[in-house]
């Protein structure tokens, strides 16, 4: 491996002109593709199989005139101060507004407030109901500003008029998170570096593998149906490991460049070497993000494989097209003031650090463990849920109009459960009777309507009203109860749908896939590990303290999100539970990140042992020699990922949070403080390995042990007369 890397890497700088040629065409195709070819993402998640789904593939065949998964838009009327709804002036407006609903494109029905019973008991608070024909992804731009335009013409009447549901979800954009976090990498890269050219690099490649991951994701969204999450998860991840790979070769670069070689040999040393870490903490988090296509849930799936995407072309982009780049920088990538610690014999605090948590090992060990527990303890206290109208902005309408809702009728009418009752044709209504009489008798139940059959009578619809939220546990409590009484009535079963029921479905499944996803996982990164390091001892530690730092993020999460602590701080508006993708993202992702840095760290551990350097001497000098090339790549992390806690989605701004919290806990606790404390108790034995499985095993000589031999037999003059040469 480390041979074929160098080998790479000289070719790389010695045809730059070529490379950089051929990866701006392919940035300007991915560009062109994007502009040409892309199409509308999808705001909604659904799970084929689950029970709500089904319920509404029922609907859809029986009921189809009730529009089971259309969009829906909740038209929140509200009188002023001292008014009702029934003064005439007002009510001549929501007629009106009902009116032009009903023509609006692609509207299925809608229902009148002052006739359906959807005004409250005071007069002040009503609303219409509308029901569209396609779901909220389907909904054409008329459609949209049909629905504007009817609100705005309601609110020139004096009334306050605010929209729910899903009719205007807006597209999840990107801020200016993600600039911030540039902004912050390229000051950690100009502190780490002392050198404009050496901190522009990696941001240059970062930011032209960005362009061609999503590039390439938004042109394939003009052929499948992708998560509107999709790309800002590619990026998100796209960008911070981008700019950590690049970092890691250009600081070894400019190591051996101080070491004396000259510049196409040195490019070669340091993707031989630097390089090999990049390929396999690149594969450890590619196998993260793609298994989430074990879980069976397919937008995860989209996510993940398209952020694993983004992450193989930064690996490919930091093994060619950086050596390049590189070619083109020479020895001005040092600066004038460049000092190499290592090269210099200077004792950094990197080296400091190891000696004194090597010299002890295990009060350090139990401070961090201690520490990362305490942190974790919230996370029994984890509650999963979708996110709804309760999650949106204070400054949005939709949670302008779910605040009307819960204080006009209760929190339960922002959640209603559809139940479908499936009977033998002419016996629909009698069974739908039974079935609201049995409804009407459990807890949580505020209003159970009357039925409404097909007109095959076969099937009817009753719309439930919880007395809970929908993000609460007792309205999962009634959807359960609900659901036991299917059979209960000879001859009819029972089907619950609607938004509320299918996030509750959505949670119960992702919570289902994190024990296999979290196997597999572990399972193949553990493999990958014990290839890469030679050893059993070292991926279990790795992978212990992965599920230490996991434990803490997880914590942290609901603290903020689901406690509320530090919200004000943070920007969060509405506290509750939290996403139900988010542990199976999270674990995907930091399980990766996790095993980059633990590649990147005791890989330099491993080479100096190779090389013959005692154990506790090697953990001190492999941890000194990447310590502050981990710390800048965990800040810049860090950074990047905490940018998208600017973001006004409340989804992505609890994955920003949760990454950005990861890392810190990672890099900086369990890697820079557990990982040489415990390297340093196993001494010798952390590198053992049965001989059968030695044997068995393939050398891919990741620390650059063979290259190093191979290296050594041929001075430098030779190897820069071959390059002369071509």
């Amino acid at each position: 491996m480390a041979s074929f890397l160098y080998r790479l890497g000289r070719f790389a700088f010695r045809r730059r002109w070529s490379v950089t040629a051929a990866w701006l065409a392919v940035l300007a195709a991915a560009l062109l593709g994007a502009l040409t070819l892309s199409g509308p993402t999808q705001e909604s998640f659904s799970i084929p199989g689950t029970p709500a789904q089904k319920a509404v593939d029922l609907l859809d065949e029986r009921f189809p005139q009730a529009s089971a998964d259309g969009a829906t838009a909740r038209v929140v009327f509200a009188a002023p101060d001292g008014k009702t709804l029934s003064d005439p002036a007002y009510r001549q407006a929501i007629d009106t507004a009902v009116a032009d609903l009903k023509q609006a494109p692609q509207v299925a029905s809608v229902n009148d407030p002052f006739t359906s019973g959807a005004v409250n008991p005071a007069g002040t608070i009503g609303f219409a109901q509308a029901s569209f024909q396609v779901p909220s992804d389907d909904l054409t731009d008329d459609a949209r500003d049909a629905l504007t335009t009817v609100v705005d013409q309601a609110r020139a009447s004096g009334l306050t008029v605010e929209v729910g549901g899903d009719a205007l979800e807006p597209p999840a954009n990107m801020g200016v998170g993600e600039v911030i976090g540039v902004i912050v990498a390229a000051v950690v890269l100009l502190i780490t570096f002392g050198s404009l050219v050496a901190a522009g690099l990696p941001l240059l490649t970062a930011i032209l593998g960005i362009g061609i991951g999503i590039g390439a994701i938004t042109m394939l969204s003009g052929f499948v149906d992708l998560s509107s999450k999709t790309p800002i998860l590619a990026l998100m991840l796209g960008l911070a490991v981008a700019i950590d790979y690049a970092l890691f070769i250009v600081s070894r670069y400019r190591h051996e460049l101080a070491a004396g070689h000259e510049p196409y040999e040195a490019v070669g040393r340091a993707v031989g070497t630097a390089g090999s870490a990049v390929v396999f903490a690149g594969l450890t988090v590619i196998i993260a993000l793609a298994a989430l296509t074990v879980v069976g849930i397919p937008f995860l799936a989209q996510m993940g494989l398209a952020a694993a995407f983004t992450v193989a072309v930064a690996v490919v982009i930091a093994l060619t097209l950086l050596p390049a780049l590189l070619g083109f920088a020479g020895r001005r990538i040092l600066g004038k003031r460049f000092r190499d610690p290592e090269a210099s014999g200077a004792t950094s605090f990197g080296t400091r650090w190891a000696r004194v948590v090597t010299r002890r090992p295990v009060a350090a060990l139990l401070i961090a463990v201690v520490g990362l527990g305490v942190v974790a303890i919230p996370t029994l206290d984890l509650h999963l849920g979708m996110p709804d109208d309760s999650t949106a902005a204070s400054d949005t309408t939709q949670r302008k109009a779910y605040d009307l809702l819960s204080a006009g009728f209760g929190k339960g009418f922002n959640g209603p459960l559809i139940v479908a009752v499936d009977a033998p044709a002419g016996t629909a209504q009698t069974a739908a009777d039974q079935v609201a009489g049995q409804i009407r008798g459990l807890d949580n139940v505020d209003t159970v309507t009357e039925p409404v059959l097909n007109q095959a009578g076969d099937t009817a619809i009753l719309t439930v009203i919880p007395a809970s939220g929908p993000s609460d546990t007792a309205t999962e409590d009634l959807v359960r109860a609900i659901r036991q009484q299917d059979g209960a009535v000879p001859g009819a079963a029972i089907a619950v749908t609607g938004l509320t029921a299918i996030n509750i479905d959505i949670s119960a499944k992702l919570g289902a896939a994190l024990i296999p996803y979290l196997a597999v996982v572990v399972g193949l990164a553990f493999i990958l590990l014990m290839l890469v390091f030679r050893s059993l001892l070292v991926p279990i530690k790795a992978t212990l303290g992965f599920l230490l730092s996991v434990a803490a993020t997880f914590g942290s999460v609901v603290a903020v999100f689901q406690w509320g602590w530090l919200a004000d701080a943070l920007g969060v508006d509405q506290v509750g539970p939290i996403i139900s993708f988010l542990p199976v993202v999270l674990i995907g992702i930091v399980f990766g990140l996790a095993m980059d840095y633990q590649v990147f760290l005791v890989t330099r551990m491993r080479e100096e042992y190779v090389h013959g350097t005692p154990p506790r001497e090697a953990v001190v000098a492999g941890f000194g020699h990447g310590a502050r090339v981990v710390t800048a790549a965990a800040i810049i992390m860090i950074s990047v990922f905490s940018g998208f806690i600017l973001a006004p989605d409340a989804v992505i701004k609890s994955v920003g949070f949760a990454l950005g919290i990861a890392v810190l806990f990672d890099a900086l606790i369990v890697r820079m403080t557990i990982v040489p404390a415990v390297m340093t108790l196993l001494g010798k034995s952390a590198w053992w390995l049965p001989r059968w499985l030695d044997k068995l095993l393939p050398d891919v000589d990741v620390e650059g042990e063979k290259l190093r031999h191979q290296l050594d037999d041929v001075p430098d003059s030779s190897r820069t007369a071959e390059h002369a040469s071509a």
